[in-house]
């Protein structure tokens, strides 16, 4: 069991939770773990000239192209449309938030910024293909109708998490892969929530009584636990031996967590 970093101040007036170690164990690194945050579904974006537009979808394909969902109502085609370059700066905010009830419960968020531009009409079929295999979302049946595709030419990649800010080099954020078993992170917790269960009550034995723990995430490294107390909190990882490849490992990888003592 490996502890990371403890979250930021969970609300004014509560004194700030003392830095732990660096996690001892493997970790996602940071471009990973921007692809993975990029992937959830919760996003905003603001243009500059335009202000904040409604986001009705957006991922970033497998071949790394960030693509947006945008309603056709309101000024931001028309803006797209009148610029002399063909582009507006743009920034796209996606945030990650835990699947228990936390203080905090964002654990994540990605700030992809760059240029906007429409997604060329016989590109589009293409386009929504592919956001489909990243993301497959009602959103899409709109294209073309309500809505519209875009494109952000991703120029600035900036990751917040915990009191952490990581600026990553767009070329790794393309690089990377979101990760498998974040990406099935949903359909994980309802098979595996006895298991999980058990293993939360291990982490309980190992902080104490007064502490609470709640879940915070899973990933290929491990299963993230927030450990709440009056004072603050912290996060800790219960680390697999080794990095999963795919989520179809998770349930024997926690079954062998399981099967030993925790330290």
């Amino acid at each position: 069991m490996t502890t990371g970093r403890r979250p930021s101040r969970l609300r004014a007036g509560t004194p700030a939770p003392v830095t732990a170690p660096p996690a001892a164990g493997g970790q996602p690194s940071p471009a990973e773990r921007a692809r993975t945050v990029a992937a959830r579904p919760t996003a905003a974006l603001h243009v500059l000239g335009t202000g904040t537009t409604p986001a009705l979808a957006a991922a970033t394909t497998s071949d790394g192209r960030t693509l947006v969902v945008v309603p056709c109502a309101g000024p931001l085609l028309p803006a797209l449309a009148g610029s002399p370059v063909g582009d507006l700066p743009a920034r796209l905010t996606v945030t990650d938030r835990a699947p228990s009830r936390l203080r905090q419960p964002i654990r994540a968020l990605v700030e992809l910024a760059g240029w906007l531009t429409p997604v060329p009409g016989a590109d589009v079929p293409a386009a929504v293909l592919a956001f489909a295999d990243a993301c497959p979302c009602d959103a899409l049946f709109e294209v073309g109708l309500t809505a519209a595709l875009l494109q952000l030419d991703v120029a600035e990649v900036v990751l917040h998490e915990s009191h952490a800010v990581e600026h990553v080099e767009p070329e790794d954020f393309v690089a990377a892969a979101p990760d498998p078993v974040t990406e099935a992170e949903a359909d994980l917790l309802a098979a595996e929530e006895e298991a999980l269960a058990r293993l939360r009550v291990r982490v309980q034995a190992w902080a104490g009584r007064r502490d609470d723990v709640r879940l915070l995430g899973l990933d290929r490294f491990g299963v993230r636990y927030r450990v709440e107390s009056p004072r603050g909190g912290y996060d800790v990882r219960v680390a697999f031996p080794e990095p999963l490849t795919r989520s179809e490992q998770f349930a024997d990888a926690v079954g062998s967590l399981l099967s030993c003592a925790l330290d």
